[in-house]
């Protein structure tokens, strides 16, 4: 009844506020970094021509800088961001040139060298072999460093760290590249405020067994958070996913088996691009928008079956509230509202928005990212 699929295409941390803190490492010292595979990584210098074999993570050098786009010469698998208006205030008009697409057949060796970088950031999605991937061999015998930004992968359920230390490593190892730690540690710290709020308003909730959907469309069911990554941010949030997903990313799920599998709540989620009918959730976008999306979705066939819907407890979420670690928290604060509403009636999500806006961000992030059918 449940069959696992890996698709890694899909997905699978915000604009930076005020420039004071530390100044970043002169140009001309050295650096060395360990990156998120624990490789010690010596750079020459402080990087200013870095490639992004994964756009997101010009969301975490946001947090860190004043103006990220200044230092990347090059990007792929740019639509994973999902978010055009999050991408155009990164870019501040500067057209970043894409180097690849979501998979690791469409970047070129030759394409990445004929940029000049003196960073490539990698992770398993594009460099499936780790440092053993053919083309980061390549770049390293060229003379170029490669760091690993992400461990995640479908293909395997281990994962040495959970998802907060995931997040935590990312900040610090991105402070180490930008001669920001300070800024890092500051954005962690707020992050850890206030996930220990939530932890607190669900300690000793029984678990709410949900349907955190990923790629949600009108054309196709039934895709399941797994196991870990989105598993592990519903369980901060006093949820669980359904019983049988094993698969640490995203699992295919029969119909039938949604269908005759009870779950208290169901979350979709939603973005800046809309094929195959997915809800239009996220920067630029309205609620009512994303209701409608959301009524779309619950008009499948057999979801006027799955108690959540019966009972009138389906919610919408920005992807990137998930895929992008920094996002993270917003996600935990909004699904404990949902799940225990009671219990976490005094978390604040949208005020967490706004003082992500008012301390960290250049260019504000405006809501909702976020939707329900009843609100």
């Amino acid at each position: 009844m449940v069959s696992v699929i890996d698709r890694r295409m899909f997905c699978g941390g915000l604009l930076l506020g005020g420039l004071a803190a530390a100044l970043p490492a002169r140009a001309s010292e050295p650096l060395i970094v360990t990156d998120m595979a624990g490789r010690k990584v010596r750079l020459p210098a402080t990087p200013r021509r870095i490639i992004l074999l994964e756009a997101r993570d010009i969301v975490s050098m946001s947090l860190l800088h004043p103006d990220p786009a200044a230092l990347v010469v090059g990007w792929a698998a740019v639509d994973r961001i999902d978010s055009d208006v999050v991408r155009d205030g990164i870019e501040r008009k500067r057209q970043i040139p894409v180097v690849g697409k979501q998979t690791p057949d469409t970047i070129s060796f030759e394409g990445l060298i004929s940029l000049t970088p003196d960073l490539v950031v990698a992770n398993l999605y594009m460099a499936p072999q780790g440092d053993k991937d053919l083309l980061v061999e390549r770049l390293e015998s060229a003379g170029v460093p490669v760091i690993f930004s992400d461990l995640s992968s479908n293909a395997s359920s281990e994962r040495a760290r959970g998802v907060v230390a995931d997040f935590h490593e990312q900040m610090r190892m991105w402070g180490e590249v930008l001669g920001a730690a300070d800024k890092a540690a500051s954005y962690t710290a707020f992050v850890d405020a206030h996930l220990t709020r939530v932890v607190s308003c669900v300690a000793g909730a029984a678990p709410v067994t949900t349907y955190l959907e990923v790629q949600s469309t009108v054309d196709d069911c039934c895709w399941a958070a797994g196991s870990k990554v989105w598993g592990e941010l519903l369980e901060l949030a006093g949820g669980r996913t359904l019983p049988g997903v094993t698969a640490p990313w995203f699992q295919k799920l029969d119909l039938e088996y949604l269908v005759s599998t009870p779950s208290d709540v169901y979350i979709a989620s939603g973005g800046g691009w809309s094929a195959g009918g997915r809800p239009s959730i996220g920067p630029g976008f309205t609620a009512a928008q994303g209701k409608e999306g959301l009524q779309r979705l619950i008009a499948r066939t057999g979801f006027d079956q799955l108690s959540s819907v019966r009972n009138g407890r389906v919610h919408g979420i920005w992807s990137g509230l998930i895929s992008i670690p920094p996002f993270n928290i917003l996600f935990v604060e909004q699904a404990a509202k949902w799940l225990l509403p009671e219990r976490c009636s005094d978390i604040d999500p949208a005020a967490t928005l706004a003082e992500i806006n008012q301390r960290f961000l250049s260019t504000p992030i405006r809501g909702p990212l976020w939707a329900s059918l009843r609100d």
